[in-house]
């Protein structure tokens, strides 16, 4: 196969996984912990009890511009600080491995690599663009 055409095939696969991944997240903090579990955790760590909501907000409209492939290489990179923030506050203490009690930072490690890699290739293929002061559909592309 050639490179180029499965190239923005690849960044999709990686948008949508990432963004679903956050809607996930988003949805753990609302549905199963609740705002104010989330305000409470957030103040346990040192933090304003805002930066609950916040976090909340950044995860679910990250993740939704991400699966629609909107303005995705800066929407990778506003994200970059969420997941810095629970690896260094949340899971970084608690060693490499997710498995470890409390979970290990291995996988945001892994998510962050992947933010990063979405933002150096792209949106890829069936993707939401803004030209002109309009919303335009592309397959295929990679900006």
């Amino acid at each position: 196969m050639n490179e180029n055409k499965t190239a923005p095939y690849g960044a999709l696969i990686l948008r949508v996984a990432l963004g679903i991944l956050f809607l996930a997240h988003a949805g753990l903090k609302y549905f199963v912990f609740t705002p104010a579990g989330a305000v409470g955790f957030f103040e346990s760590l040192g933090l304003p009890g805002f930066f609950a909501y916040l976090t909340m907000l950044a995860e679910l409209f990250g993740g939704i511009a991400l699966i629609l492939g909107l303005f995705t290489r800066y929407v990778s990179l506003a994200l970059v600080p969420v997941i810095l923030g629970a690896i260094i506050l949340v899971h970084g203490a608690n060693g490499w491995l997710f498995t470890n009690p409390n979970g290990g930072w291995e996988f945001l490690a892994l998510w962050l690599a992947a933010l990063l890699a979405q933002a150096a290739i792209g949106s890829g293929a069936f993707a939401l663009h803004l030209n002109n002061g309009k919303f335009s559909f592309r397959t295929s592309s990679t900006k």
